[in-house]
């Protein structure tokens, strides 16, 4: 079978197993009804989106968003370019193995501007610098296509850091766990959840953010290029509400937290985790106008991701993504 025609049956099967349950309705000549492939349940780290809900901004904009929780870590991607869905939150390293897969996806609103993925080691560890983790164990969730492990390429790829002087150790999502146990002596986390739930537990950490030593692109809103053409009013509209969401959830994030309470179960019993969680994410969506994506995030994401043979094909970083839409 070819690689066209495997991709044209697995995005066949996806829409017959999504058919009932994700997608939008046939719109009305008011109103459009979005459903929107969410994370897996419901989280403070979605603060925006609950707040543009909340006060009614896609409302104004003639859409009916309704959030669709389930197991859509790449499904989302899949099931936009199949054309069941126009819009869906994606990572960019997602969009552009897409589009080395035939799928004309592309990321129109830029919602995390500093690429989140770093790397945590206990303060008694002495791990300061990229430099200071040769010789060390450091943990790593998975060594394919996830984002921790484009990250810690781009770390040792900008850096004098040798990856084969680093005993590297697969130890899925348990880094609290295997850190505080000196299993591993640093890992490789998401910078706005880990360190956090560390501190929070009274740990000191160091941190070293893959951020500070190379541009890589994060999560994003995206749509197929057939959507972008035929329907830009409608990219635009969802792209005002979802911004003002955004800055409201940047500009106050008290409120934004509150908010989340109607959305986001068991927040009173874990709020101060939470809330730190809140705060840390805030550090990582606003380093710029928001919503816009920088070419070199996407060049260097590529050139990334081609050294470490994580895309099937070459792909064009500017196809990738377009601030066309943006307020």
């Amino acid at each position: 079978m070819t690689r066209l025609a495997a991709l044209i049956s697995t995005l066949t099967l996806i829409v017959l197993t999504a058919c009932g349950n994700l997608g939008t309705s046939t719109p009305s000549t008011e109103t459009t009804h979005v459903r929107l492939p969410m994370g897996f349940v419901a989280n403070v780290q979605f603060a925006p989106w609950y707040v543009a809900m909340e006060r009614g901004y896609f409302e104004k904009e003639g859409i009916e968003l309704e959030f669709d929780y389930g197991d859509y870590d790449t499904k989302g991607v899949q099931l936009v370019a199949a054309g069941w869905t126009p819009f869906a939150i994606a990572s960019g390293d997602q969009v552009l193995k897409a589009r080395a897969q035939g799928m004309p996806v592309v990321t129109f609103v830029n919602w995390w501007q500093r690429f989140p993925v770093a790397v945590v080691s206990l303060e008694e560890s002495g791990i300061q610098a990229p430099e200071d983790l040769a010789g060390r164990r450091v943990g790593i969730p998975e060594t394919f296509g996830a984002a921790s492990y484009i990250g810690w390429k781009a770390l040792t790829s900008a850096t004098d850091l040798q990856e084969e002087r680093v005993e590297l150790e697969v130890i899925g999502y348990a880094a609290l766990e295997n850190l505080t146990v000196g299993r591993v002596e640093a890992a490789v986390v998401y910078a706005n959840n880990e360190p956090v739930q560390l501190e929070q537990r009274g740990y000191e950490t160091n941190l070293i953010p893959v951020a500070d030593y190379a541009p890589l692109v994060s999560n994003g809103v995206i749509a197929s290029e057939e959507v972008l053409e035929d329907r830009p009013e409608l990219v635009r509209a969802f792209a005002r509400a979802f911004l003002r969401g955004l800055q409201d959830t940047m500009n106050d994030p008290d409120a934004a937290f509150e908010i989340c309470r109607n959305y986001v179960e068991g927040l009173d019993e874990n709020e101060r985790v939470q809330r730190a969680v809140l705060e840390a994410s805030l550090e990582y969506w606003g380093n710029g106008p928001l919503g816009r994506s920088e070419p070199e995030a996407w060049r260097n994401t590529v050139e990334v991701m081609r050294n470490a043979d994580l895309l099937e094909a070459d792909v064009d970083a500017e196809q990738a993504f377009t601030n066309t839409f943006l307020p």
